[in-house]
């Protein structure tokens, strides 16, 4: 696998042929797993990779792609959310998780 990628879509296709082929979605105190009907606890899940892009046109326009697997429910998936602004609704547990690290 790549360490690193142009686009997110680049490591979106990537990711899934890795096994990362659930979609999940952020919820303040939880990713959830829509698929599945799963709402897995920041406890319950690890980030095993982080990819940060950002817009062509506007710097402000970025994102982070998760690569996330929890052993709890035997499965692996991708996030995608805005950079920065996941921290504003979550709590704090969720926050930890998901801290971009550099």
């Amino acid at each position: 696998m790549k360490n690193s990628y142009d686009t997110l879509s680049q490591a979106i296709a990537d990711l899934q042929k890795s096994g990362y082929t659930y979609d999940f979605n952020l919820k303040q105190d939880c990713i959830e797993c829509r698929a599945l009907d799963y709402k897995i606890l920041a406890n319950e899940f690890e980030v095993d990779k982080m990819y940060r892009f950002e817009g062509d046109s506007n710097p402000d326009d970025a994102s982070i792609l998760f690569a996330i697997s929890s052993d709890s429910y035997k499965i692996k998936g991708l996030l995608v959310d805005a950079y920065g602004m996941y921290s504003d609704s979550l709590n704090y547990d969720m926050i930890q998780k998901l801290k971009y690290k550099v």
